[in-house]
């Protein structure tokens, strides 16, 4: 369980947060806000280039990934988070986990495999996107992968 998070549900966490991003009006502003209020340690770091921008930070113990590509309609929202290397004991096992787990607890998430790594990843056009959505999606990302990383470490590594 992530010691970021206080006892409230996520719902009611994400409610906090989409409150308090809504007078943003890029998404780079809000996706900035959202970090800055999950990041308690201020880890964050920024590479904006060609291809848009990529935030990476801690929170609790995953690693946190925002990348946005631009603001047009055609650009994308991707939030990915590190959860376990690749090869793990009884792969198979871990497998038909995170599939049934995609189905019962994941929300807008899904675990996927990326580099050898399980993540917890979560992707969307920025086409109608609002600021509780990036918000949602940043958050629910962390949460899972942090609540569930150091379970399927300790049953899987």
């Amino acid at each position: 369980m992530s010691s970021q998070i206080s006892p409230m549900s996520i719902e009611e966490n994400l409610s906090n947060e989409e409150l308090f991003v809504e007078e943003y009006s890029s998404h780079q502003e809000v996706i900035e806000t959202v970090i800055s209020s999950l990041d308690l340690d201020k880890t964050a770091m920024v590479n904006h280039g060609e291809e848009g921008s990529l935030w990476k930070f801690q929170y609790g113990s995953v690693e946190v990934f925002v990348q946005l590509t631009g603001e047009t309609d055609d650009d994308l929202l991707t939030v990915w988070a590190t959860v376990l290397k690749l090869p793990a004991k009884d792969e198979p096992g871990l497998m038909r986990k995170l599939l049934e787990m995609n189905w019962s607890a994941t929300f807008e998430t899904c675990f996927s495999i990326q580099d050898n790594i399980v993540v917890v990843s979560a992707q969307r056009s920025v086409a109608d996107m609002y600021p509780g959505e990036v918000s949602r999606i940043i958050t629910l990302v962390a949460n899972i992968a942090d609540d569930n990383d150091e379970i399927l470490q300790e049953e899987f590594c």
